[in-house]
């Protein structure tokens, strides 16, 4: 049985729509530099006749202690509704601290509204949100339909100053949501048509979006594709490149969508099964192919389309000027082989390793890290 459920209501327009919120009294969850910003002050008219109180002290990757001062402020402020904007880190933020005061105030019932500022998590429609404890340096995936936001507002206009790299970063990011919704054990046709029109987007806007922030189609059409890829890996889940993402970047900084870029070319050749026969055919090898096809390459087989596929992803990275190694990105190789095994422990246990469509060892994760070094 296949199912599409669309709790959050999406409007593809202006902030400004939030002065017709009937709520009151809003909780602000922000990143701390859009305090100094004209998106702030949008923000700000937007809610002038509300009782407003603002939470900035958001960092990335959000560290449990964030939340919990979040979570007392909002016992102080009892809020009638969060509002959280910024990119991925603010939102993942503000869905620990709907989640536990929930838990924590009987009959809290508050109104949640995501307004992304960058075009990459998809985290304003999905249950899923990383919250990181910085004594282990690991994160922890909440994955609960109870932090479904209500309400997704996607202004083109947040966007047009993010700099090129998080550009990069972030596209990059929404690419890998869909190749792994794409593949996933829990991939349907529902997911499968958002994840298909987003390959075909991606390829097309994000080179414009990186050379010109004031290409306003690219943005716009980069932006929407964010929040398709989060619909798509809603409903399918995720797989070993963001287990092994999440692992790595917790222990080596790397930001995250450039930790799945450097990944996502051996990903798709070890899910391929490349290192097989050449006559084996896999299933997920003609799903990717299948994805080149969309791209522009019909091939005679899966094998072909799978390579075809991986060097337009290598050609992508490279007109992004994203890092094909962790080294170029500047680690030392010495510092990844002390890290390595662990790093492979905990991409195993990661959630969204689950819904890989081949399902990998220990020993298969440390040779995708040692390719990547």
């Amino acid at each position: 049985m296949e199912t599409l459920e669309m709790k959050t209501k999406i409007i593809n327009g202006s902030i400004s729509c939030l002065s017709e919120l009937p709520e009151e009294k809003i909780f602000v969850v922000s990143d701390p530099f859009l305090l100094e910003t004209p998106i702030f002050s949008q923000l700000q008219a937007a809610l002038a006749s509300k009782q407003v109180k603002i939470f900035s002290n958001i960092q990335p990757d959000p560290p449990i202690e964030q939340v919990m001062e979040g979570i007392e402020e909002m016992k102080a402020f009892a809020p009638e509704a969060i509002v959280a904007i910024g990119g991925g880190s603010a939102i993942d933020a503000a869905k620990g601290m709907k989640f536990f005061y929930n838990k924590l105030e009987e009959n809290a019932k508050i109104f949640f509204v995501a307004i992304p500022t960058t075009s990459g998590t998809g985290s304003e429609v999905t249950s899923f949100a990383v919250i990181t404890n910085k004594d282990t340096g690991t994160k922890y995936p909440l994955v609960t339909d109870e932090i479904l936001p209500e309400l997704a507002i996607l202004d083109v206009e947040l966007v047009k100053t993010v700099p090129p790299k998080i550009t990069a970063d972030t596209g990059m990011d929404v690419l890998t949501h869909v190749l792994e919704a794409y593949v996933s054990t829990g991939h349907n046709d529902f997911s499968d048509a958002y994840a298909e029109k987003v390959v075909q987007l991606v390829f097309e806007y994000l080179p414009r979006a990186y050379k010109n922030g004031e290409d306003t189609e690219a943005r716009e059409k980069m932006h929407i594709a964010s929040t398709l890829a989060g619909i798509a890996f809603n409903q399918a889940g995720l797989g070993l490149n963001h287990g092994i993402a999440h692992a790595a970047g917790a222990r080596f900084h790397v930001p995250h969508g450039r930790m799945n870029a450097i990944l996502m070319p051996e990903i798709v050749a070890f899910n391929a099964e490349l290192e097989q026969n050449v006559n084996n055919e896999c299933i997920t090898a003609a799903r990717y192919a299948n994805l080149a096809r969309l791209i522009g390459c019909s091939s005679a087989s899966s094998r072909a389309g799978v390579n075809y596929f991986i060097r337009a992803i290598k050609k992508l990275r490279a007109t992004l000027d994203m890092p094909s190694t962790l080294q170029e990105w500047g680690l030392k190789k010495q510092d990844v082989l002390k890290e390595i095994q662990i790093v492979a422990e905990n991409a195993l246990k990661d959630p969204t390793t689950a819904t890989n469509p081949r399902k990998p060892s220990e020993d298969d994760v440390v040779k995708i890290l040692e390719k990547v070094l």
